[in-house]
């Protein structure tokens, strides 16, 4: 499956988007050439994108969905977060069958710091999937969004379901998770891919024995739609929205099945969602490797750098034989916990999110090639999988699976699958290619069949919709935002060319004022604008 669009909640976040300032701006120009993607494998995958539209529901809503959308909240502040109000929200499991029972979602709101200009509410979701909204606007947009959007909206909330405080999906026990992130992602021979098979499959089952019926009802097209009974209920006529990394397929998703309610999307950070998961992960190996090139280029002009201060393509290499390395003698962290090959190329690659790590991952890259020292690659590692000092973790790594391999068909169902494309991933990633193929047989065996597929969206009969793509993203390549921006009907493309993921509210004062100036006023700008 595909590597998750990371955009991280809760304390991490400070760290993630730290302000990265930028200097001008400017409307629709050439391209710098980074569009975060490159190579046969991508160029193959973009080729093969599905022509079939999502079709929108009927505008009126069914009477068997209407208790739903006239419930009454009662909101109460949050016990945990003076300031916020919280409360839950009641939505059917199955949309196909509503009086099958229901679930109780968590949401959250932060009202408008000036009430007598209030323009509505501005829901927020920060992508994952699996990630808590209400944790994000509670540690980041109700403090980091402009004090002009801050002022005008109720900035609310909604964990989607199986995620965050909404009965998350659960699915290991933490010292089997720990165990699960550990094993050999890039298998040499027969015993290691059945070593990582089976790890998949106890992950899989363990879903399933943990999670319930709820486990084949946690799709994006489900929680588009608890996205309007929200909406509804809030008493909004139009849904206002910030979506970043999977967020957009959420608000993309949401724009196509209810075209009629959509109102001013900001989609940061673009999903494809004509791609199928297969050309999805293709797509994503080589945008971190664009990223990790970008990386290179800068490390390599440093007398410190561990990887040498030769070409960026040299550094790779120094990296790949570095990881090979560890596969045959991990290095020791100070933990019981050495650091092998899977935890530092995790380590090296949550680093790959954001510019402000790259001086982190220098050091730690020094320290565990040098001084046989891995506890700075395996901070990165835990900070990615959210491990707790205590040795905890959290639940999004279970919702992103989940989530993903519910909504589409997975991209390969034997090990031989994965052999055949290999060499496509590794021509466009000689560093990452193998981890990003084997990594895409995770859902081969899930136990609850996929009930999605890749659709293109075209949500004809919205408000303009703002779709932002950062050149060098890692995570949701430049081409997705490219592609998703001309398949929206009224699609507007908006380019922070750029290192890291994402680009609304990291410090990018040209990014910031278009997307405020069209949340506050509804005016996008020109289609095709550039920041820098």
């Amino acid at each position: 499956m595909e590597f998750r669009s990371l955009f991280r909640t809760a304390a991490p976040v400070a760290a993630l988007l730290v302000l990265i300032t930028a200097a001008g701006c400017d409307s629709a120009g050439s391209d710098d050439g980074g569009t975060g993607t490159g190579g046969s494998g991508a160029d193959a995958a973009r080729a093969g994108s599905v022509s079939k539209v999502l079709q929108p529901l009927p505008a009126k809503i069914p009477a068997d969905l209407r208790p739903y959308y006239e419930q009454k909240l009662r909101w109460t502040e949050c016990d945990d977060a003076p300031g916020f109000d919280c409360t839950t929200l009641r939505v059917p499991m199955d949309y196909a069958e509503p009086d099958g029972g229901d679930l109780k979602l968590a949401v959250a709101r932060k009202e408008a710091e000036d009430p007598g200009e209030r323009l509505g509410s501005l829901h927020v979701n920060p992508g994952g999937p699996g990630a808590s909204a209400i944790e994000f606007m509670q540690d980041f947009a109700s403090i980091e969004y402009p004090a002009d959007v801050r002022a005008r909206y109720d900035i609310v909330a909604m964990d989607p379901r199986g995620v965050g405080s909404s009965q998350p999906v659960k699915c290991l026990t933490d010292k089997e998770f720990e165990a699960h992130t550990q094993v050999d992602q890039t298998p040499d021979d027969e015993g290691e891919v059945e070593a990582l098979t089976a790890s998949f499959d106890r992950f899989a089952q363990g879903c399933a024995k943990r999670a319930g019926d709820l486990l084949g009802h946690v799709s994006t097209e489900e929680a588009a739609r608890d996205m309007d009974v929200f909406r509804g209920v809030l008493g909004d006529r139009k849904l206002t929205y910030v979506g970043a990394s999977y967020g957009t397929m959420l608000g993309a998703t949401y724009a196509g099945l209810f075209p009629q309610r959509a109102g001013r999307l900001v989609l940061d950070g673009a999903m494809d969602p004509s791609l199928t998961s297969r050309q999805l992960n293709l797509d994503q190996n080589a945008g971190f490797t664009t990223a990790f090139d970008s990386f290179a280029e800068d490390c390599v002009q440093r007398s410190d750098c561990p990887l040498g201060t030769g070409s960026a393509e040299e550094a790779g290499t120094q990296l790949r034989d570095f990881l090979d390395r560890l596969d045959a003698k991990p290095v020791p962290t100070g933990e019981q916990r050495a650091l092998g090959e899977p935890l530092a190329t995790m380590g090296v690659l949550m680093a790959m999110y954001q510019e402000d790590f790259w001086p982190q991952l220098r050091d730690s890259l020094a320290d565990a090639m040098e001084r046989k020292d891995g506890s700075g690659l395996l901070a990165l590692a835990d900070m990615y999988f959210e491990r707790e000092p205590d040795g905890s973790y959290g639940s999004m790594m279970y919702g992103f699976a989940a989530v993903n391999c519910l909504d589409q068909p997975p991209p390969f169902e034997t090990p031989a699958d994965v052999e055949k494309l290999v060499p496509d991933f590794e021509a466009d990633s000689p560093v990452f290619g193998r981890d990003f193929a084997w990594a895409a047989l995770n859902c081969a065996d899930w136990p609850v069949t996929a009930t999605g597929e890749a659709n293109r969206i075209e949500a004809a009969g919205t408000d303009p919709i703002l779709v932002v793509g950062t050149t060098r993203d890692p995570a949701t390549p430049y081409v997705w935002a490219e592609s998703l921006a001309a398949q929206l009907k009224e699609g507007v493309l908006l380019t922070y060319e750029g290192d890291g993921h994402t680009a609304y509210a990291r410090g990018n004062g040209c990014i910031d004022d278009a997307v405020g100036t069209y949340l506050l006023e509804g005016t996008p700008p020109q289609d095709g604008k550039r920041c820098r």
